[in-house]
């Protein structure tokens, strides 16, 4: 069957389905869905039972690209700056640093076991050098581990800024293996020019995209989710014009607007998070369709020797060298170790040799997926055991409450207040996005005379306005009343 207008909705529908329910049942059995995803893709190709033609490597980096933009978009939105500003030395050098050396020696590994060159050995290394975010992501959200210290924000951390880093890498060697003319120190002002416009420009776009969305006024509550999605379009093409790295600005725009108060935030978090799930399916989906199994058992061999090289030896040795100025115990770096899953990003990264005309571009193609599918079948399934039998778990009582729909905010509140919004407050006449609530608080109901209103951030407050408060404790309880220009004595139970 070869895909058309006329049947390809109909077709997806149909991939997408099976999708959810695979995704479904692998809970019970332990499987990564990923894995799960891309297997009904190589099911549904041409050497599967599907018999779906589609042989077109610029079509799917095309959709790994925009998948690739939701899914770093829904992590950034979702990261904690408090949680990461700990770690972030640690995290920017395993996702710079610790790139490079894997890519390093791996790629050297491979030009010493096969005909490969030295350059398209480095190629291959880059390519497979970064861990991939929507493996990272899915895998530790799903198995909602609970880990020690800071282990999870610096894994997350590392997953979504370490993509950047393995682009370079791949376009640079790409051009070296094509054009044999390229010269090698080219890589270093590409690379420092990439990261620093990448990440200039995702902070500019970001402050610049929260006081868009929060001044704004939209008719409809929708349209605000279409606004954040020209934003991250907006930070990756924008970036990628003038020579920066689209990649890093997504991720880095969407951490600073997803730890500012923004209106209609909590829709946008739910609706970015179902784009992410979305995208990783279609992901998923067509890079199983583009590859074809039969060309990949000729290299199996080789592919899983490179993929044990990679897990056990080149992945470990980058980690442990670039954590040497950390004071990290040995046992969490080698669960930092483990958790360098492969996944969809370096089969994406594969396409860039084969629309090239590489010349081993087919062989690389091959040998990278195999190592995904490697990487995601034995790291992914492990993670709760290896983290277990390091001893890196939380206890059960210790570990963080699931959130719920009934949960209206991050924290857990505990303290109701209810107070009047007198006409002396400064705070009349301001939408409730504007006036700094602290993060352990918020506002449940607004009783305005006879009516009662769900506030939410674009919602203007109005003198003698009745608020029923959620509050932490009694010093947030406090710091709301200093937000709302209330005076203690005048607030009442």
């Amino acid at each position: 069957m070869t895909l058309t207008t006329e049947n390809i909705l109909l077709v997806g529908s149909i991939l997408l389905f099976l999708s959810l329910i695979a995704g479904k049942t692998s809970y019970r059995f332990g499987v990564p869905v990923l894995l799960l995803f891309i297997s009904i893709g190589m099911l549904a190709g041409s050497d599967g039972i599907g018999g779906i033609y589609f042989d077109n490597p610029k079509t799917a980096q095309f959709i790994g690209i925009v998948a690739l933009n939701f899914i770093l978009f829904s992590g950034g939105l979702d990261t904690d700056w408090r949680s990461v500003k700990p770690v972030l030395g640690q995290g920017i050098t395993l996702s710079t640093l610790g790139v490079m050396l894997t890519a390093g020696f791996l790629g050297v590994f491979v030009w010493a076991v096969t005909d490969f060159s030295i350059y398209e050995g480095l190629l291959l290394g880059s390519i497979v050098s970064s861990t991939d975010s929507a493996a990272v992501f899915s895998i530790l959200r799903s198995k909602n581990l609970a880990l020690k210290g800071n282990l999870r924000p610096t894994l997350e951390l590392e997953s979504g800024s370490n993509d950047p880093m393995a682009y370079i890498l791949t376009i640079v060697f790409t051009g070296i293996v094509v054009n044999q003319q390229a010269n090698l120190l080219s890589i270093f002002p590409m690379l420092l020019q990439q990261l620093l416009i990448g990440g200039i420009l995702g902070l500019v776009i970001g402050k610049l995209g929260s006081i868009v969305i929060n001044r704004i006024e939209l008719v409809y509550e929708g349209l605000y989710i279409v606004l954040v999605i020209a934003i991250m379009f907006f930070s990756f093409s924008a970036t990628n014009f003038i020579g920066g790295n689209g990649f890093l600005a997504v991720y880095i725009s969407a951490v600073f607007l997803g730890n500012q108060e923004l209106i209609h935030k909590k829709s946008i978090l739910k609706s970015f998070d179902s784009f992410a799930w979305l995208m990783q399916i279609i992901l998923f989906l067509t890079l199983g369709l583009l590859v074809f199994p039969k060309q990949i058992i000729p290299f199996a061999g080789i592919g899983l020797v490179i993929s044990m090289v990679l897990i056990f030896v080149a992945r470990p040795l980058s980690v442990f060298i670039s954590l040497i100025p950390f004071k990290i115990q040995k046992r969490s770096r080698w669960f930092i170790s483990w958790v360098g899953l492969r996944g969809a990003v370096p089969i994406v990264l594969a396409t860039y040799p084969l629309i090239y005309g590489a010349e081993k571009a087919h062989a690389i193609f091959n040998i990278v997926f195999f190592i995904s599918i490697t990487s995601v079948l034995i790291q992914g399934t492990t993670l709760s055991v290896v983290a277990k039998w390091l001893g890196l778990t939380l206890p059960e009582n210790l570990k963080p409450r699931t959130q719920t729909d009934l949960e209206l905010n991050d924290s857990i509140k505990s303290k109701l207040k209810e107070v009047v919004i007198p006409a002396t407050s400064s705070v009349v006449g301001k939408q409730i996005v504007q006036i700094g609530l602290p993060k352990t608080s918020l506002i449940a109901i607004i009783k305005r005379e006879d009516s009662y209103i769900t506030p939410h951030g674009a919602t203007v407050l109005n003198a003698n306005d009745k608020l029923y408060l959620l509050a932490e404790d009694n010093d947030s309880e406090k710091e709301v009343l200093t937000s709302l220009d209330i005076p203690l004595h005048k607030s009442e139970n």
